[in-house]
Formats: structure tokens, C-alpha cells, sequence
């Protein structure tokens, strides 16, 4: 009976090994007994009775899933290509092993049609302007769906936005031509400022004697730079008589 116990006291240590687990902090162990569920475990060693129960992890940390580009029409008829990306995490281990398969492909499947649901519901300019409310309006409705599957959908992003390329041109006309309006306007409105300056300085310059006749012999100054060149002006009379007021008052 030596060896026997021996023998069986070896086996029992194995099968002892052989039921640890190791559960990582971000993990949690689904256990099942004959099928059942039982408990879940939490992060640290545990032991199962190997052959009657079996564990499955679950990963309680942030995933990000892809919705691949969809050809999604907008209210008012114009064709898109939108992709975006979903963040979910898992709140319950054991719903999203018991009432959902593979609730990775689920999420991504409902936000999915989600997205074309919401997408067919607004028109262009909508979808370019506002691109984060309809985000949140996407999520809102798979966070809803997704609640009973112990799944919290924290947050939906657009990524990219396809036009056709016909109504690409279009769109780069129109920007082209508000910025051409713009550009007439910033022009216009210097230009009538520069006028109020100059009609400023004209009336003041009238108003000082001699400062008309001074100001035109400044000018005359700048076109002539150089000696060589003769240019002759004819002053009109009342230039001259500036000039004669203007030096009549130096003499007093």
C-alpha cells in the first residue's frame, strides 16, 4: 500500500498545479462548473477543479474597434464615405460572456448601423459643420443596445470624410469665391478709410496757411531725385499765393 499512496499523493499534487490560474489586474475569470456559471474571480492566483470547471478571461481595459468606410447617402442625396472608430469597456465580465458571443464584432456591428441610420437622417453641410454632435448621437444610441451586454460604449469618433470629387470642385469654388468676396471687401474697406484720412489732412492742410503750397513743393522734391533732370511744373495762381502768404509770415 506504500507505492499506491505514494503514487496517489504524486498525482494529487499535480492536479493541484494544474488547477491554478493566474488573473492579471485588468482581467477577470468567468467561471463555468459543468456548464454553469458560478462566480467570477478576481485578479490574483485562484484554483478550479480541472475537468468540472473552466475559466474564461475577460480584458476590463479599453478597446478600440474599427468601423470600416461605409457608402452612406445624406438627406439631401449626396453619396459619403465614412469611417470612425468606437472605444468601448467591458463593466460586466459575466454579461459579455453570457448574453452577448462575441461582443467585439457586436459593437462594431451596431455602431455600424448606427452610423448609417444617423447619417441618412441629416444633409451635408450638417455632416461637415458637425461632426462631434453627431458622434455623441451615435453613441448615445449603441450605448442604449449595448447595456445589457455588460459593455460601456465611452466614446465614438469620425474619422474621415469622402466627397465625391465632383462635389470636391464645387466646394473648392466656393471657398475660392468667398475668399476672392472677402478679399474685395478688406480692399474696399481700406481704401474708403485711406479716403476719410486724406480728405482729414486736405482739410487741414487748407486751413494752415501756406501748408497746401509746402505740402506741393514736398511732392515736387520726391518726384526729382535726381539733379541732373529738369522737371517744370505749372503752379496754378493759387499755389503761388500760398507760397507768398507762406513767406510773408517767415519775414514776421
Amino acid at each position: 500500500m506504500g507505492p499506491f499512496f505514494i503514487i496517489l499523493g504524486i498525482l494529487l499534487i499535480f492536479y493541484i498545479i494544474a488547477g491554478l490560474r493566474i488573473i492579471d489586474q485588468y482581467d477577470r475569470g468567468v467561471v463555468l462548473t459543468l456548464g454553469k456559471y458560478t462566480g467570477t474571480e478576481q485578479p490574483g492566483l485562484t484554483w478550479l477543479f480541472s475537468g468540472f470547471q473552466r475559466m474564461i478571461k475577460v480584458d476590463l481595459r479599453i478597446t478600440t474597434t474599427d468601423i470600416p468606410q461605409q457608402e452612406v447617402i445624406t438627406k439631401d442625396n449626396v453619396p459619403v464615405g465614412i469611417n470612425a472608430v468606437v472605444y468601448f469597456q467591458v463593466q460586466s465580465a459575466e454579461n459579455a460572456i453570457l448574453n452577448i458571443k462575441d461582443y467585439t464584432l457586436a459593437v462594431s456591428q451596431y455602431a455600424q448601423a448606427a452610423l448609417r441610420d444617423v447619417i441618412g437622417g441629416i444633409e451635408l453641410d450638417s455632416l461637415l459643420s458637425e461632426r462631434e454632435q453627431i458622434a455623441e448621437e451615435i453613441q448615445t444610441i449603441v450605448v442604449k443596445a449595448t447595456q445589457s451586454w455588460g459593455v460601456l460604449v465611452t466614446d465614438i469618433k469620425i474619422q474621415d470624410i469622402e466627397l465625391p470629387a465632383d462635389m470636391k470642385r464645387v466646394m473648392a469654388k466656393q471657398a475660392e469665391s468667398e475668399r476672392e468676396r472677402r478679399a474685395v471687401i478688406i480692399r474696399a474697406e481700406g481704401e474708403f478709410q485711406a479716403s476719410e484720412r486724406l480728405a482729414q489732412a486736405a482739410q487741414i492742410l487748407s486751413s494752415t496757411p501756406g501748408g497746401l503750397s509746402m505740402r506741393t513743393l514736398q511732392t515736387i522734391e520726391k518726384i526729382n531725385p535726381d539733379p541732373s533732370k529738369t522737371v517744370i511744373f505749372a503752379l496754378p495762381v493759387e499755389i503761388m499765393e500760398g507760397i507768398k502768404a507762406l513767406s510773408q509770415s517767415i519775414k514776421k
